[in-house]
This record gives C-alpha cells, sequence and structure tokens, in this order.
C-alpha cells in the first residue's frame, strides 16, 4: 500500500550533513528518503527506531563500505522531521550524535507551537 508522508528539515543540521557528502552518497539518501515518503512498511535495513529513545528514529544508508545515519522523528503520523546526520565509523552509534538528536527533537516540539 501507498502512502503519503512528508518530509521536513529542522534547522539546517540536515543540509549541513547532506551538502558534505559525494553525489553518490545524496543520491542514495534522495533514494532512501522517497521510500520514506511512499512505503507503508519502510524496511528496517533503511529505518530503524533507536532503542531507549522517545520516537527517535534513524534513516540507514549504505554506499558501498560507508555508513550514515539521519537521526529523525515523526510529528503525527504523515510528518517525519529530519535532524543531524553523520558518517557512521563504529559500530556503535555514537552517544554524543543521540543526544544531539534528542536535544533537536525536544527544541523542534518546543517551538513548534509557537
Amino acid at each position: 500500500m501507498k502512502v503519503d508522508r512528508q518530509i521536513i528539515f529542522y534547522k539546517n543540521h540536515f543540509w549541513d550533513f547532506y551538502s558534505s557528502v559525494i553525489d553518490k552518497t545524496k543520491d542514495k539518501i534522495d533514494f532512501v528518503l522517497s521510500l520514506i515518503k511512499t512505503v507503508e512498511k519502510i524496511p528496517l535495513k533503511f529505518f530503524k527506531h533507536i532503542e531507549d529513545t522517545d520516537g527517535l528514529y534513524e534513516i540507514r544508508v549504505e554506499v558501498g563500505s560507508n555508513i550514515y545515519r539521519i537521526f529523525c522523528c515523526f510529528d503525527q503520523s504523515n510528518l517525519v522531521v529530519l535532524f543531524n546526520g553523520f558518517h557512521k565509523k563504529s559500530q556503535k552509534t555514537p552517544r554524543q550524535e543521540i543526544a544531539l538528536a534528542e536535544k533537536l527533537k525536544k527544541e523542534y516540539f518546543e517551538t513548534k507551537g509557537k
């Protein structure tokens, strides 16, 4: 079943990350974002809830041996808000990246109603 999700970007964190990667990586990010916009059940390979967080997800992008993560959350059911992204260089996601994403998510919801 096809869905129609909207993706928005909170501040410039995602764009700073996106502009720092090569075109091949941008193409893969664009592909995964298009899946998120249109596929009802997004495969875990591309989209996963982060354990021990309140509704924080990671968008998972692999290009060759390079792994990238972009943090996001849902605002209502069909709005996906993108936060920070990074090049993952170790097995475990760095705690400071998750902490930044949680901070940005909190800011987003606090400022949304103003």
